[in-house]
């Protein structure tokens, strides 16, 4: 039985690779996303072992300044580095400089980096990272001696178009003049390899200082590097007994820990979103083997008889059916593994675009990739192998005597009734999900969802029925003969029809799915902004980073300007439940009130003092109400009790925490805006106004001045990007979908050599014969995408209902579905080239003679 499956596979080598091009594309995303993953995470890893030394000295508190992304007002004196220096268990101390609110900009005086990762700027030193090699790496030039010199990443170096020598300009947060030019003298890296895509800047210790310390002669931390026989304990231990107020030593460990629990919470995002549009893929996927194995079964249906006749028993055939389905993963899983690697790549310069880089060199096959890709591809590919090889089996030994022998398949009245069920208790799970069941909503909505996809793609020939006839009567009318035969071919074998069309079905269910949130999120964001922003412009950056005060300064000096309302953020830490978790802080000047009308609940719209403005989910999370205190701790380890001034309804002009500039002075944080709320004054010319403004920060290209429908631009702008790389991920699904069908049509050819032979001897002519079966293709794709165009509608819907709290409109996206109806026409066309050409070139004798 082992040579008779080999010598089938052999035997059938194109058809082989068609049905395992489901597997291998499948095994392939699943590869290259686990592949990327790792990448990514390796990535970070590299950097941070590579960068951090043994200890490090640096502000009491959990909350660092730094990985926040602010700066503050702790700083350590040269004496006490000194004091650290001293120690026996230290073999090196350097006081560190990390400059926050710097950019970088491009010969081109466009930003470099985008919108993507940060500038990390610091003083350049001499310091060892954890494995005793040096932190930094030099790859050209020479380290930055003096003032008017700077070293880059090689990266960044490269995007702005820079070598070794030129002139390099960096907008600095201090000093009288924004921009200051640099001769850059060399390029290097982190020891781990790298940036990710953030820009690398270093400086003379003194410029450091006076740009980002406003020329103090300090430093912001200290790197330790433990003596000869010195555990990293041993280190902490003495540098805490010498370290000054206000500060602590901490361990190279756990430095290296605190950062991968913050950066691994961005990455998980990534990987689970990523996993999603995998599993989606092997899915379609496994729709397809099984599809795929139906029709070879039923094609072999003589040769499984005479098995049977000739002693083999039912699990001698089912077998060899599943062996050959082993082998065919095998196959499959093999060249999906590979091309994981090249969609790896893909997906790394995907998001290379987006500002994170990710080094080709860790972009690796693991073994726990490749042992995942097996398992998936043979599980997968043998459990949807199983059912047509039973049927396979089933097959009585005299059958093989019978001319017009067929595999009889059941009636769908049991389909129709399982399905029926299994419709009614997905609804009863989305409703439970609407009315508030207990636990979260979505687990509730998203199981109803999976069992309605599942169920329509078990019930397709049933629900499919009414589509295909509608197909029949039309492509009658327009093509006659051609598009009857195709009609009659759809109808003829509603389950082989309904599976193809299932593939198809579940890829556009997701994508009109997510169609009708992003059309829903881009009508509330419409509707906030028409409602709730109610200043003339709006100064920002797209990634809402902060910006130096001297350019709200400037502004307020423009002629026509009435107010301009400062907000500046910063990541805090308050007690929920007895433990901290992380939350924002938004400060606001008085001026804020005076431009924006929050929806008080409780109290009064206005905070001074050590007060706190909570909007009402935030006070709901920290159970506080009007005239309750709460604890906040601020980057740099400060912790200020806040008294509750009041409770609002929830606005995207503020924070769930609003707290005066004032709090943010107290907390020791630098003043860096992040967003600035301009109004006029009566009768002011508002395009002489927005050209003033706009050439207040003419200088740095990243902040931008807008006006409301500038800024509902900008917003679309960012959930279409969104929403494009989502459709590009889920192309992937559909394109195994179409391969679905050209498998499909290809393998019915076959099966039909005989009709076609007889169609083409009663006078059909190559032409229409090419037409029938395009036309079949185009009848199989629009079933899958009414089907899938209306569930995910349903889907959409629902989904919308859910979390109308934060998606207050619905918007239907009539018109992106009616393209996707359109594509899937020409999917369908374009899947039925190959076996339409091969049908056509058919001899008609020898189609004829066919058994």
């Amino acid at each position: 039985m082992l040579r008779l499956t080999w010598r089938n596979l052999l035997a059938r080598k194109v058809r082989l690779l068609m049905s395992a091009l489901a597997i291998v594309l499948g095994i392939g995303f699943l590869a290259g996303v686990m592949t990327f993953s790792s990448g990514l995470n390796k990535t970070f890893d590299n950097i941070l072992e590579g960068s951090t030394s043994d200890a490090m000295v640096r502000p009491a508190g959990d909350l660092q300044a730094a990985n926040a992304g602010v700066s503050t007002d702790q700083m350590i004196r040269p004496a006490d580095v000194e004091k650290l220096r001293a120690l026996p268990e230290v073999e090196q101390a350097d006081g560190s400089v990390d400059g926050i609110g710097s950019f970088l900009l491009g010969k081109d005086d466009k930003l470099v980096g985008g919108q993507g990762a940060p500038t990390l700027a610091f003083n350049y030193t001499t310091g060892e990272n954890m494995a005793g090699e040096p932190i930094l790496e030099l790859n050209q030039g020479a380290w930055p001696e003096k003032p008017g010199e700077v070293v880059l990443d090689t990266s960044s170096a490269e995007r702005g178009s820079y070598t070794v020598g030129d002139t390099v300009t960096l907008v600095v947060p201090s000093g009288k003049e924004p921009e200051r030019k640099f001769t850059l003298v060399g390029t290097a890296d982190f020891n781990g390899g790298g940036t990710a895509g953030a820009t690398l800047v270093l400086l003379d210790t003194g410029e450091a200082q006076d740009i980002f310390l406003d020329g103090k002669d300090a430093f912001t931390s200290v790197s330790l590097t433990a003596a000869d026989g010195v555990s990293q304990k041993q280190l902490v231990d003495a540098a805490k007994a010498v370290a000054p107020e206000g500060f602590t030593a901490v361990t190279g460990d756990k430095v290296v820990k605190e950062s991968q629990e913050q950066i691994g919470q961005f990455l998980d995002v990534i990987s689970y979103f990523l996993v999603a549009f995998a599993v989606i893929a092997i899915v379609v996927g496994a729709f397809i083997i099984f599809n795929t194995f139906s029709i070879l079964v039923s094609q072999r249906v003589r040769e499984s008889a005479l098995l049977r006749a000739l002693g083999a028993s039912k699990k001698q055939v089912t077998r060899s059916v599943l062996v050959e389905a082993f082998l065919m993963a095998v196959f499959g899983a093999s060249l999906g593994l590979l091309l994981g690697l090249g969609l790896s790549r893909l997906l790394a310069g995907l998001f290379r675009s987006f500002g994170l880089d990710i080094a080709g060199e860790v972009l690796t096959l693991t073994t726990g990739t490749v042992v995942a890709g097996y398992v998936v591809g043979i599980v997968v590919t043998m459990v949807a192998a199983f059912v047509p090889a039973r049927r396979a089996a089933k097959v009585p030994p005299v059958a093989a005597m019978r001319d017009d022998l067929v595999v009889q398949e059941k009636g769908m009245g049991r389909r129709l009734v399982l399905g029926s069920i299994a419709m009614v208790v997905g609804t009863v799970l989305v409703v439970l999900g609407l009315v508030g069941a207990p636990g979260t909503d979505a687990i509730w909505i998203g199981a109803g969802a999976v069992i309605w996809v599942v169920t329509t793609a078990v019930l397709a020939p049933v629900l499919g029925h009414p589509v295909l006839v509608v197909c029949r009567a039309v492509f009658g009318k327009l093509f006659r003969t051609p598009g009857r035969l195709a009609g009659e071919n759809a109808l003829r074998n509603p389950r082989r029809t309904g599976a193809t069309a299932s593939a198809l079905m579940i890829g556009l269910a997701v994508v009109s799915a997510v169609g009708v949130l992003a059309s829903s999120l881009g009508a509330t964001q419409d509707k906030i902004v028409d409602e709730q922003f109610t200043s003339d412009f709006l100064v920002q950056t797209p990634s809402f980073q902060g910006f130096p005060p001297r350019y709200g300064d400037q502004m307020e000096q423009v002629a026509g300007v009435d107010l301009v309302s400062r907000q500046q953020a910063t990541p805090v830490s308050v007690e929920v439940a007895g433990k901290p978790e992380p939350s924002y802080a938004v400060g606001v000047d008085q001026a804020f009130f005076q431009i924006y009308d929050l929806t008080m609940l409780d109290g009064r719209a206005a905070v001074t003092g050590d007060q706190v403005l909570l909007s009402e989910g935030r006070s709901d999370d920290l159970r506080a109400g009007v005239g309750d205190t709460i604890d906040v701790s601020f980057p740099g380890g400060k912790m200020i009790p806040l008294e509750v001034s009041g409770v609002f309804e929830a606005t995207p002009t503020t924070g769930g925490m609003t707290v005066p500039l004032s709090v943010f002075r107290q907390a020791g944080i630098t003043p860096s805006d992040s967003t600035l709320s301009i109004t006029l004054d009566d009768g002011a010319d508002r395009y002489a106004v927005k050209s003033d403004l706009d050439y207040v920060v003419k200088d740095l290209p990243i902040l931008s001045v807008q006006d409301k429908e500038e800024f509902k631009d900008l917003i679309s702008g960012q959930v279409n990007q969104l929403l494009y790389v989502i459709y590009g991920l889920l192309a992937l699904a559909v394109v195994i979908a179409v391969i679905g069908i050209v498998n499909t049509l290809g393998l019915s050819v076959l099966e039909r050599t005989r009709e076609i032979g007889l169609l083409r001897a009663v006078g059909l002519s190559r032409r229409k014969l090419r037409w029938m079966i395009t036309l079949e293709s185009v009848a199989i794709a629009l079933l899958g995408a009414v089907l899938g165009l209306v569930l995910g509608l349903v889907i959409g819907v629902v989904l919308r209902e859910s979390l109308k709290d934060d998606l207050t409109e619905l918007a239907l996206p009539l018109g992106s579905l009616a393209a996707f109806l359109v594509v899937a026409v020409l999917f369908g066309v374009l899947a039925a080239v190959v076996p339409a050409i091969r049908a056509s070139r058919m001899k008609v004798l020898q189609a004829i003679a066919t058994e």
